[in-house]
């Protein structure tokens, strides 16, 4: 991938970062904290889904990486961001089958079925989550997006063959990503959900903003511990 981009005329360099690690967001943070370049633009797109296990700081896999540590490399890369840079969280549709975020059952194996339903709740996160961030830095822009169903091997191999004619290619899923990292129609907009390029309403649940205030100082309490 580098490769290709580099013979494409740009410039790419590879930072090792396991979100499921703590320790590791947190070295590779301070490795681009210590070049000193400013951030324009964060994209938090990396996840897993459906899918079983525990990360390195105990918590439940899902929630771990798709939210807690993108909580927590958002927040150590903060001081290298420049005035509007812009923060995309990559999100789901499927995140409107969270009833509930279960604050007191994500550490660990909680009593809450592993597999999709934490998936969709770590989704409703990723919306609260830039919900609060808009709230404590006004001065980026902080979007959500839904990309559409993708034709990544994140999609369980038993459920492709019932969702095969609707699934789109990462190029296609991209484009409302690459529009919320960058295009002048979003400026100045802040803490909103998107897909194919339209504010979408996020579900009842995802749009609390009491709950995302509560989400953002358990994740601090979470990942200061």
């Amino acid at each position: 991938m580098l490769d290709q981009i580099r013979a494409e005329g740009g410039s790419a360099e590879y930072l090792q970062l396991d979100l499921a690690s703590w320790k590791s967001v947190q070295k590779a943070a301070s490795t681009l904290l210590k070049t000193g370049r400013p951030l324009d633009v964060l994209v938090n797109n990396a996840g897993v889904g459906a899918t079983n296990g525990v990360t390195e700081d105990g918590f439940e896999v899902h929630w771990g990486v798709n939210h807690l540590g993108h909580f927590l490399l958002t927040n150590q890369l903060a001081r290298a961001f420049v005035d509007r840079a812009r923060v995309v969280s990559v999100s789901s549709d499927v995140h409107h089958r969270a009833r509930e975020l279960h604050l007191d059952r994500v550490r660990g194996r909680g009593r809450v079925p592993f597999g999709f339903g934490y998936y969709a709740v770590s989704k409703a996160a990723n919306i609260l989550f830039i919900r609060e961030l808009a709230v404590r830095h006004p001065e980026w822009d902080c979007h959500a997006m839904h990309p559409g169903l993708t034709d990544t091997p994140l999609i369980p191999g038993y459920i492709r063959p019932l969702i095969r004619g609707s699934m789109i290619t990462p190029e296609e899923a991209s484009d409302t990503i690459i529009w919320c990292a960058v295009s002048d129609e979003v400026a100045g907009q802040s803490g909103l959900y998107y897909a194919r390029r339209q504010v979408r309403q996020a579900s009842p649940l995802a749009s609390d903003d009491a709950l995302a205030a509560e989400l953002w100082e358990k994740s601090e309490e979470w990942t200061e511990d």
